[in-house]
């Protein structure tokens, strides 16, 4: 496939050369990636969330923090804390580790909502405020955090507030047999995203997001957007619809897709491919008590049946 940028088939190709059998998941996260947004991977322990992450911010060649949520871990251990230096007599700040182009937030829902909340400003507006002090993060900015399901002990659930922030919600899931063989096969005790090499500077990355935004979206395709945010108002079977932060994501997103494909428009396939990643964790489902796995199936599959619902325009 050509692309409008030649760094794209290599940034692809050395994410997938990690995270094997699943063009599509990597697809979508370097999709966000190129929107500005955030990533939030959520399935089972074990199944390659972390590689992927990782993969994702060796390729990107941008400075990486990683953060391993725990249920004592404090928002200053994230942002970071003035601290008193006696030579000087007055206060200099310590940087936390969310003063990074990528940040690995692993197993977000581990800590309490008190510190899960700390990021929504940085997530949102690029920034953090410390003792009424604000301080710009680096650009680009990326936070991908991992979550295990509310059916594991020791979680706590990301509210509405924090998954809204989000751009895309990816599940990995078990890879195939001969997937799972060649990944055996291939282990040699080492963290497989050790060795990657950096494809996209800091620098052109910024460039490319710029670009996304020159992507046109036609009003076509912005009447079959809204169409689809449209339904998940109106159904009956949501206690919660789309925002219209989700809106906007979701055009983002599509113009992402669209440059990654190689175009300078969106189509509606764009839309359509990436509506459940980018909504589904957007919505409640009316009465949903099964635990946060099945809340989030039920979801995805309502979005696509919604999705399903809305004429395509030709």
């Amino acid at each position: 496939m050509t692309r409008l940028h030649p760094a794209l088939d290599r940034f692809l190709a050395t994410v997938n050369s990690v995270v094997l059998g699943k063009p599509d998941v990597v697809e979508h996260a370097v999709t966000a990636v190129l929107a500005g947004g955030h990533i939030l991977l959520e399935d089972v322990p074990g199944v390659g969330k972390t590689t992927l992450a990782h993969a994702l911010a060796r390729a990107l060649g941008c400075s990486f923090r990683r953060i391993q949520f725990t249920s004592d871990l404090l928002p200053s251990d994230i942002l970071g804390v003035n601290v008193f230096v006696p030579e000087t007599a007055g206060f200099e700040f310590r940087a936390g580790p969310i003063f990074a182009n990528v940040v690995l937030a692993d197993e977000i829902n581990r800590t309490t909502p008190k510190t899960q909340s700390s990021l929504l400003e940085a997530m949102n507006e690029r920034q953090v405020s410390i003792d009424n002090e604000t301080r710009p993060l680096p650009s680009p900015f990326v936070v991908i955090a991992t979550q295990n399901p509310q059916d594991f002990h020791g979680t706590y659930p990301l509210p509405e507030s924090q998954l809204d922030r989000f751009m895309v919600r990816l599940h990995l899931g078990h890879p195939t047999e001969a997937v799972e063989r060649a990944i055996l096969r291939g282990r040699r005790g080492v963290d497989p995203a050790a060795g990657l090499a950096p494809v996209l500077s800091a620098e052109v990355l910024v460039e490319l997001q710029a670009a996304v935004g020159e992507i046109r979206v036609d009003e076509l395709i912005l009447d079959y957007l809204l169409g689809i945010v449209g339904q998940t108002r109106r159904s009956p079977q949501l206690e919660l619809g789309v925002s219209t932060r989700g809106a906007l994501a979701l055009q983002r997103a599509a113009q992402a897709r669209a440059l990654l494909q190689g175009r300078t428009f969106v189509i509606p396939d764009d839309v359509k491919a990436l509506a459940v990643p980018v909504l589904a964790h957007r919505v409640q489902v009316a009465g949903a008590t099964d635990g946060l796995l099945r809340a989030n199936e039920d979801a995805e599959r309502l979005i696509q049946r919604l999705v399903e619902q809305v004429p395509v325009p030709a």
